[in-house]
Order: C-alpha cells, then structure tokens, then sequence
C-alpha cells in the first residue's frame, strides 16, 4: 500500500513538473510573439535568448541547440555571437560531445577574425584549454591554461581554484623542470591560491625540496618489478650506455643512482658530438687534398 501511494505521489509530482515547463514554454512563446508585434529587433532578440537559455537551464539539449541557432540569425554583433558560442560549448561539455565542442571553437575562432574583444579571446582559451585537457593534449591545455591565468574570467564553468588546480596538474604533466619552476613553482598568482587547494596546499614545498640526485637500491626494484639482479643490471646498463638513463649501478653498495643532467653537462656532451664529427670531417678532407 505505501508503495501504491509512494508511485501515485511521483505520478503527480511529474504531472505538475509537466505542467509547470509548459506554462513557462507558453510563456517564453508569448513574450517572444510580443517582442515581434510591439517592439524592437533588440527586444525580439533577448526574447529568443531567454526562450534558449530556459532550454539550456532545463537540460535540453537539441531544442536548446534549435533556439540558440534562432538567436544566432537575429543577432548581429560579433560579441553576442562569441557568447552564443558559449553556450554551446556549456552544453557541449555538460554532455561531453566533444564534436560539438570542437566545431564550436572552430566557430569561436573564426568569429574573432571578423573582430573580437580581449576578454572573450580570453575566455576561449580556457574552453579550449578545457578541451585540449579532455581529449589527453595536455601540453597544449597547460599553455593555454597558463596564459589565462592573469585574466582568468570563465566563472560560468568553474570557479579560479579550480582552474588553478587543473593548470597545475597539466603543467607537471607537460612541462620541463625549469619552466615548471618559472611558470608555476614561482608564480605569485598560483601561490596565492593554491594552499586553499586539497591536494596541492603543500606541493610547491615538495617540488622545491626535489633534488637532482635520487637513490634507490636495488632489492626495492626487485620487490616492485618481481625480476632478478641479473636482468636489472643487463636491461638498464643497455639504456645508460645508450644515453637513454642519467644514472649508475654501485653493484657493492646495492644502490641505483639517478642523476639528471645539468644544462652545462649537456652542452658539454653536445660540444664533443659535434667535435668528433667536425674531427671526422677534416681527416675526410685531408685525404682528398693528399690525393
């Protein structure tokens, strides 16, 4: 019985949601047929606009996407037509549809050839950073992400210590050490925020505590890996005479040493490459001329 009555309860509860929608639907369709009897082409096109962002609010996609393209061919300026395009990609991303998204930033950019102001530019690059993130180009999304941090005003998807927190990871993800230390280890505008931040409030104290110099021994990567000393020292003394590790066995000790090159150490390497090839050169030429 309490079933019975739990079901007629729901039953009426989406009969009057049903109701409620079309009312508003009814609604947006008088004012719109008002704006278009009794007032301007501007009034007509927030009608349309209202009508649009109603359909997004309630989640429906298409009939949103029909309205939005009926706003579109009553507006004229390029800057509403840059916000149109924003909603989209709002649609675009709640459904993660990802051809609708990128055929909108297709849109977006070729909008701003015909004109555009810096803080729409601005904008997109965060939705397209946003996307580049989704789709796994992480360098891409941690350029885009660190040139809008400055500017940062796409409050319509997330707030800043979320758009902090994803121009962190895609950072660590993508960057060098020397750019990652310059760009966002040091960066005050990260700094300021990023100890609000579950995760990351006491990452720039980690990163600023790495060294170049890391050890472990090795019955820890026999433990991780479930291989023999044997296979370790034959695999990595193949990559590090290739140049392929920065590291050395001390095989007394037990220990694997990995030691990342400094600038001047591979400039150093990079100099006696090329002078062996310069050297290889003139012995080539010198035997011409002997001849």
């Amino acid at each position: 019985m309490g079933g019975m009555v739990c079901a007629l309860e729901c039953v009426e509860f989406v009969c009057g949601l049903t109701t409620v929608l079309g009312l508003v639907v009814f609604w947006q369709l008088s004012g719109i047929a008002d704006a278009e009897l009794n007032l301007g082409e501007s009034e007509v096109r927030e009608a349309h606009l209202a009508k649009a962002l109603y359909f997004i609010k309630i989640g429906d996609k298409e009939k949103a996407l029909e309205q939005l393209k009926v706003t579109e061919s009553k507006t004229v300026a390029v800057g509403q037509k840059m916000d149109l395009v924003f909603y989209t990609l709002q649609l675009g991303f709640f459904y993660m549809d990802f051809d609708l998204i990128s055929k909108s930033i297709d849109k977006a950019k070729s909008l701003f050839e015909e004109g555009g102001d810096w803080e729409r530019k601005n904008r997109l690059k965060v939705y397209e950073g946003l996307y580049c993130m989704s789709t796994r180009n992480f360098k891409k999304a941690a350029d885009l992400f660190l040139d809008s941090i400055s500017t940062f005003t796409t409050y319509e998807i997330f707030p800043y210590d979320t758009f902090i927190f994803y121009t962190v990871l895609t950072s660590i993800i993508s960057l060098d050490r020397v750019s990652l230390k310059q760009k966002v280890t040091d960066a005050p505008e990260i700094l300021t925020i990023i100890g609000k931040i579950p995760y990351l409030s006491d990452w720039p104290d980690r990163a600023n505590k790495i060294g170049p110099l890391f050890a472990s021994t090795l019955p820890q990567w026999l433990r991780a890996f479930g291989v023999t000393v044997e296979f370790i020292d034959l695999e990595l003394s193949r990559f590090i005479a290739a140049g392929k590790l920065h590291c050395k066995i001390d095989k007394v000790a037990g220990v694997l040493e990995t030691n990342r090159p400094d600038a001047k150490n591979a400039l150093y390497q990079a100099t006696i490459k090329q002078g062996d090839f310069l050297l290889n050169r003139i012995q080539k030429l010198s035997r011409v001329i002997d001849l």
